[in-house]
């Protein structure tokens, strides 16, 4: 018999080793690297405050707030009060330039150095009550008799322009009474004479006069500018022309 002869003898399958490992290898080092991102997060964890300390810590934000609280609020209080004492000091400057203008006005007429003058309207102001009326504040003074009570009345009279034409009101006219008396005055060197005056409808005023009329002697007779008059509201200042 003629032998068969035997199959080729197949080697067995050889273990491909590559990508296996590849993967095994990224497993483990997936593994190892989660396992230390734990002992990390656990260690960091572990580190953290305690709750006796967040609640001290929380204490203390609570107290720097109140203190910022109150800080805020002093601050404020200041600044409160030094307004209100810039604006006493302001008043007190004022009164003190008023007093300083009283007694320069006081040596004008009664000091030692004081020019002798007669009688006379050192200053004559206006102040609006409603469209026609106004109400006058006239400063008489004299020192040229010292001691002497000088007593008369003052009467006020306005020259203006009506419907194109000039016009002057007396006494009687801007007092809207016949024969009216003039307000009566009585001093030694100076007071202030007061009054009201209603002018007509569309009467334009331009200037003011005062005459001063007394007991025994001669009248006396200055105008003022309506306008400068009427400025010099609360200002104290300036006189009139002869």
């Amino acid at each position: 018999m003629n032998a068969r002869p035997l199959p080729p003898t197949v080697p067995p399958p050889r273990f491909r080793k590559g990508p296996v490992t590849a993967i095994v290898a990224s497993v483990a080092v997936l593994a190892i690297g989660g396992w230390l991102l734990w002992r990390s997060l656990a260690g960091n964890a572990g580190d953290g405050p305690t709750p006796a300390q967040l609640r001290d810590q929380q204490q203390r934000i609570e107290a720097l707030e109140q203190q910022v609280a109150t800080l805020s609020r002093s601050d404020q209080i200041s600044r409160d009060a030094n307004r209100d004492l810039q604006a006493t000091l302001s008043e007190r400057d004022e009164e003190i330039a008023g007093l300083r203008a009283d007694v320069a006005f006081y040596e004008r007429f009664v000091g030692a150095t004081a020019q002798r003058r007669g009688l006379s309207v050192h200053e004559l102001t206006l102040q609006p009550q409603d469209e026609q009326a106004w109400h006058f504040t006239a400063t008489l003074t004299q020192n040229l008799n010292r001691g002497a009570v000088n007593a008369g009345r003052l009467l006020v009279s306005v020259e203006g322009t009506e419907a194109g034409k000039l016009r002057r009101l007396g006494w009687a006219d801007l007092r809207q009474q016949p024969n009216a008396p003039g307000v009566p005055y009585s001093f030694k060197y100076f007071q202030q004479v007061e009054g009201d005056l209603l002018l007509p409808p569309g009467f334009k005023p331009v200037r003011v006069i005062a005459r001063v009329v007394p007991q025994s002697g001669a009248a006396v007779e200055q105008s003022f500018p309506w306008t400068q008059a009427a400025a010099k509201e609360g200002a104290g200042a300036g006189a009139g022309t002869p």
